[in-house]
């Protein structure tokens, strides 16, 4: 199923930074939901941390109890 292109403005530097992100044959597209799926997964493994990090501050361990 092919979608309407849309156009997404970026800079010059940016395009290239993007270009050499990609890998021969690659689209832009391929390349940016790669870039959104590393996004996400770093983002919930942040979110992992802190939620550990905050239940070690809050939890009691059992040898004080």
């Amino acid at each position: 199923m092919t979608k309407p292109d849309r156009r997404i403005p970026v800079t010059e530097e940016r395009r290239r930074e993007l270009n050499d992100l990609k890998d021969a044959g690659q689209t832009y597209d391929e390349l940016l939901a790669q870039l959104v799926r590393s996004y996400s997964r770093e983002h919930l493994a942040e979110r992992a941390r802190e939620l550990r990090e905050a239940d070690e501050d809050e939890l009691t361990p059992l040898g004080e109890v």
